[in-house]
């Protein structure tokens, strides 16, 4: 395989990702809002924090309310995260692979991506925001779905699996971060009484309350969750699982070694933290994250050394690889 066209895969399967686990996070916390009383603290800039762009939302927008937090993820051209940009992203790099993919994925890329173009020229109006959230997530998963009915088991399919797993993971750690430290106010008298519902908004943001339930079988807490989440090797969107199944797919291919072991080093890394220590101590759970991430960051960079990069670039290392990805 052509290694424009290997890219362009990958990039494809991550940006269709990043589209679907925004729409979920906003229609989580949309939900959240409703169940909690207005004294508290929590509202929308959260979710700018979780997209690690506040920068770029700061230059833009004025407040974080939910108008403009909710423009800015789902339909802000300027920010590359956002639920428009991802598609037409996907779009794009869909576009110029068409010859090894099936038509029915662009076609059902094409009408989500032009369904939400429509959406963005109307605005995006409270009322109509569930109904929008619902077809960007079903849109995606209709498109998995079709990968795994109709897509040969070859290096196209390998290198999508690739892209979605390692922006799954990456949201994951993202998830967890922000809504384990920062989603409500740190006083203990007002975090005490909706601890339970802070944990369940972690684990509906990544669709994985009903499956916690069924594994753990016990109350909602803060350790079993961050256990599930993080290290869970059945969970299709725990860290672990995803790891597990990006190095199987690695394995596969020729070169691997270089990603295989940062890959390695990531679930090494997962297997050997202790939850619970971590679970009372937010800033050593902060800390934590923030070494999955770099993990994370630095198996992204070798598979764009092992598959991507230009013969000339050989000596470039991952984070400059990132830098030239965005």
């Amino acid at each position: 395989m052509l290694s424009r066209v290997a890219e362009n895969i990958y990039w494809l399967a991550r940006y269709l990702e990043r589209a679907e686990d925004t729409a979920r996070l906003i229609s989580v916390n949309s939900h959240l809002l409703l169940d909690f009383p207005q004294a508290t603290s929590l509202g929308w800039s959260s979710l700018v924090t979780i997209t690690g762009s506040e920068a770029l939302f700061n230059q833009h927008y004025r407040e974080p309310d939910e108008v403009s937090v909710l423009n800015f993820l789902c339909m802000d051209r300027r920010y590359s995260g956002s639920i428009l940009s991802s598609l037409a992203a996907a779009r794009e790099n869909l576009r110029t692979t068409r010859d090894v993919m099936p038509n029915s994925i662009w076609e059902e890329v094409n009408r989500l991506y032009l369904s939400v173009v429509k959406q963005a020229e109307q605005g995006l109006s409270p009322r109509m925001r569930d109904s929008f959230l619902t077809q960007v997530i079903r849109s995606c998963n209709t498109v998995n779905g079709i990968i795994a009915g109709t897509l040969s088991h070859t290096q196209v399919r390998t290198f999508l699996r690739l892209g979605r797993q390692l922006e799954r993971a990456d949201m994951t750690t993202r998830i967890i971060d922000v809504r384990s430290a920062n989603l409500l106010p740190r006083s203990a008298e007002d975090l005490k009484p909706f601890e339970t519902l802070q944990w369940m908004s972690v684990l509906k943001s990544l669709s994985g309350y009903q499956m916690y339930r069924q594994q753990v079988r016990l109350a909602v807490r803060g350790p079993d969750v961050l256990r599930f989440l993080l290290q869970d090797e059945a969970f299709p969107r725990a860290v672990a699982c995803c790891i597990g199944q990006l190095s199987r797919e690695l394995a596969s291919l020729p070169r691997h070694q270089p990603a295989l072991a940062a890959a390695e080093r990531c679930q090494r890394l997962l297997s050997g933290a202790c939850i619970d220590k971590l679970a009372r101590q937010p800033d050593r759970l902060h800390d934590f994250i923030d070494l999955v991430q770099i993990a994370l960051s630095e198996l992204h960079g070798d598979i764009c050394l092992s598959w991507f990069a230009p013969f000339e670039t050989d000596t470039w290392t991952p984070q400059q690889v990132q830098s030239q990805q965005g």
